[in-house]
């Protein structure tokens, strides 16, 4: 007696018509009628009796239909043990541009903790079920969860003289080969601090970590979050004058994500 039979015999049981069964188990009727007779073979008795319009029930039918639920709850049970140990609820996180390594591994800390059973997926960019990203980049309609709050820095070559001045000042920024992120959302914000030397940088980068790059091989200062600085060995930083501009990142998602229970517990307990 195998689970295959118990399945037939169960739905005839409960069908009462070998045609309707047959359709539930996307079986053909010879086909559920041979798995039949071979289980009343193996039990010696006959389980069911042909009529015009169905099928009736035998009494060792009637005996036999509670031990083969129980039975098959059992295999049940005993598959979900075993399974639950290799399926994984998959999740993507997206990365977005000039998120620092440090930041995203403590996000990813963080749900290994808090969600082990997830099969976790990376993705660059704009995409993913939800994503880290900063708060000056969320899309239209896009929920947000802070997650580090951190300053922008002047970012120079080793060994440049920024670093032998014992107070900064804006004036002393002037006139400076600045390398800057036109693109970025945070750029208008710099504009005071770029003086008259902005109108001509001395070169333009597609993101804070290309900008850095630029830095590392001495084309000149650059102003980028902390995290993303002290992640550059070529590079060395200070505070900015006057009043600390700042970023959020966290997690963006959409309303709807929360649907799925994965993501709704995630967003419970990241930012704890």
């Amino acid at each position: 007696m195998d689970k295959r039979q118990l399945t037939a015999f169960l739905c005839v049981f409960e069908e009462r018509n070998i045609t309707r069964a047959a359709a539930e188990l996307s079986l053909t009727q010879p086909a559920l009628s041979a798995t039949i007779k071979a289980l009343e073979e193996e039990l010696g008795t006959q389980l069911f009796v042909r009529k015009p319009r169905g099928v009736e029930v035998t009494e060792d039918a009637r005996v036999l239909y509670p031990h083969a639920r129980r039975m098959m709850g059992e295999m049940s049970a005993l598959t979900a043990r075993f399974r639950k140990k290799h399926d994984k609820f998959p999740l993507s996180l997206g990365i977005e541009q000039d998120i620092a390594s440090s930041q995203l591994i403590t996000l990813l800390e963080r749900i290994n903790h808090n969600l082990p059973d997830v099969l976790l997926t990376l993705t660059p960019g704009c995409s993913g079920d939800i994503r880290l990203g900063c708060e000056g980049q969320l899309c239209e309609d896009e929920l947000f969860i802070p997650l580090f709050d951190e300053r922008y820095v002047l970012a120079f070559p080793l060994n440049h003289p920024m670093s032998q001045i014992t107070e900064l000042t804006a004036k002393q920024l002037n006139d400076q080969p600045w390398v800057m992120s036109p693109e970025h959302e945070s750029h208008q914000r710099f504009l005071p601090l770029y003086g008259t030397s902005g109108n001509f940088p001395r070169a333009n980068a597609g993101s804070f970590t290309l900008a850095l790059n630029l830095v590392a091989a001495g084309v000149g200062l650059t102003i980028a979050p902390v995290s993303l600085v002290e992640e550059q060995c070529n590079v060395a930083f200070r505070s900015l004058p006057g009043y600390p501009l700042m970023r959020r990142t966290g997690i963006c998602y959409a309303m709807h994500t929360q649907l799925n229970p994965i993501i709704e517990q995630l967003l419970a307990n990241v930012s704890e």
